[in-house]
């Protein structure tokens, strides 16, 4: 009888324990789901009903229904066929969230300080070109001399003075427009290997799977008014995928990818990619007759063709086979914005917590074990603040590029933990429209987490009425080089996004509303007074 007794009772509790898990993880979420969807029939479309928290507070009023973004007042989508879909959806509601007026600690840059730089930059230069100069004298180098102009209102003097806690740049600042323009157009006084190439010193461990340099051809230009680009010459054509026998750590890095990245970033307004624009550079004028590096200029020559071609001073890639070639001296290449100097603005090179492993056989972590994220929250800074809601981020994006070579991240240590990230180096996007790498999103679908702010705009870039593809091949367009990308790779982007919205919506069936979506904006008390981060500077 007592034997009969214990099994009854531990039956009791086993059904119980059931019951109670069944309550928990099964009925409540579902309940809070339902819940939260009656809670959010209505909303408030008005751009000034919406506003950043300004010390990432989440406690906030929901806005949307977040299954069903809204169109703008008054417009349905029958209304809205027809015209351009980027300017409508800059025209958003959701791309003019406010900014709190910013406080001095909050810029990057204070402008006194960066006109001190720049004026100091003007006489360096002079200085060496006197030297220069004297040095040519004695030798029979020939390098072009161009005039270099000192231009406080340069425009990327006032892009480094727009760089805030928030962003790369606000949302309506004219000077990323005049930027580009010079970024495609403005003259080149100087040509160089960038800082990493050059402290290789042109040796190579060829016995490392991921070679630290050289495979990317990458240079560091100087433009007339001292602005200074990095340009990545093309490697590949336009409808080259890159083979399935390729690791994603030896592949080619693609000068349209970043290109592409600069205007995928811009339309999912995260603001974290440094201005791109395409240039056909000619590089005998413009990188050949104005280096003033000896090691650049010996790895130039004439190929059978009678084209200008050259290579990386780098062990393993020294080689002819290696080099990359004008038409017989256009190449065309991107050219990226460099961020301010490290010695102004400090950086932080962070590794990724979702790295992969750069061997051949090797896996991380993460890559078997489904609950790696719990570990993750667990750690600073990803246990508070807005870091690990920025990875995911980072994740959507490099997901829809196809990027998998993330292995780092940067920050600006002037914003400490609640900056945001730089979404740096993404050449190695955009190389197979036909394959979706979901492993990409790991961050996703392991912590399932997202900002609302995020899934809302890609809930409206989903819609017909904006639709990814659309506004990103339009965007593009813009850029001399287009087409930037193949058909096949803007198609991609609309397939990825519902695969991004699955994953999320997954992760709201098992978990529920509350526990998924963060809050990352709030309803403000009063309107704030619209000024322009550079009428405050002045």
């Amino acid at each position: 009888i007592s034997m009969m007794r214990k099994d009854r009772l531990l039956l009791v509790v086993t059904l119980t324990t059931i019951f109670s898990a069944d309550i928990y993880f099964i009925l409540l979420p579902k309940l809070r789901n339902m819940m939260g969807q009656t809670s959010r029939h209505s909303c408030s479309c008005n751009g000034s009903d919406l506003a950043l928290p300004r010390q990432g507070g989440l406690a906030t009023p929901r806005l949307f229904n977040w299954t069903s973004p809204p169109f703008l007042d008054g417009m349905t989508p029958e209304s809205m066929d027809g015209g351009s879909k980027l300017e409508r959806l800059f025209a958003h509601p959701l791309y003019n969230i406010q900014t709190p007026v910013l406080m001095p600690e909050e810029r990057l840059l204070e402008a006194e300080q960066l006109i001190k730089y720049y004026k100091k930059k003007v006489s360096r230069w002079e200085r060496h070109m006197k030297t220069y100069s004297k040095a040519l004298n004695w030798s029979n180098v020939t390098v072009a001399a161009h005039e270099v102009t000192y231009d406080p209102d340069a425009s990327w003097v006032k892009f480094y003075l727009g760089i805030n806690r928030y962003a790369l740049y606000s949302r309506e600042d004219p000077t990323i427009l005049q930027l580009l323009k010079d970024l495609q157009s403005m003259t080149v006084v100087n040509a160089d290997y960038t800082q990493d190439e050059k402290a290789l010193k042109g040796a190579c461990d060829c016995s490392q799977v991921v070679k630290p340099s050289g495979h990317h051809l990458k240079l560091a230009l100087k433009m007339r008014n001292l602005a200074k680009v990095m340009y990545k010459p093309m490697r590949q054509q336009r409808d080259d995928e890159t083979p399935e026998d390729v690791f994603y750590f030896v592949d080619f890095q693609r000068h349209n990818a970043e290109i592409a990245s600069f205007h995928l970033d811009r339309i999912l307004d995260f603001r974290r990619v440094p201005p791109v624009a395409g240039r056909q550079l000619n590089i005998t004028g413009e990188v050949l007759h104005v280096t003033h590096n000896e090691d650049l200029r010996s790895v130039f020559f004439t190929s059978p063709a009678n084209n200008t071609c050259f290579f990386a001073k780098c062990l393993y890639m020294c080689k002819t086979e290696y080099a990359v070639c004008g038409s017989p001296n256009h190449l065309e290449g991107s050219m990226s914005a460099y961020l301010p100097s490290l010695s102004m603005a400090p950086r932080v090179s962070i590794p990724n917590p979702w790295t992969r492993s750069y061997t051949f056989t090797g896996r991380q972590e993460w890559e078997d074990n489904p609950f790696y994220c719990d570990t993750v929250k667990q750690q600073p800074p990803y246990n508070s603040g807005n870091r690990l809601l920025n990875i995911i981020d980072m994740s959507i994006f490099d997901f829809l590029t196809g990027n998998m070579d993330r292995h780092h991240y940067e920050i600006f240590s002037n914003f400490g933990d609640e900056g945001f990230l730089l979404h740096l180096d993404n050449a190695r996007g955009f190389g197979k429209h036909s394959h979706d790498e979901m492993s990409i999103l790991a961050p996703l679908t392991q912590c399932c987490i997202i900002k609302r702010s995020t899934l809302l705009r890609l809930q409206l870039l989903a819609q017909s009425a904006f639709s990814l593809s659309d506004v990103m091949r339009e965007s593009l367009q813009s850029d001399p080089l287009h087409p930037i990308l193949t058909e096949p790779h803007i198609s991609a982007l609309d397939r990825r996004l519902h695969k991004v919205l699955s994953a999320v919506q997954q992760c709201v069936r098992r978990l529920g509303e509350d526990e998924v979506i963060t809050n990352d904006f709030i309803k403000p008390t009063v309107n704030p007074t619209v000024t322009t981060e550079m009428e405050l500077l002045r």
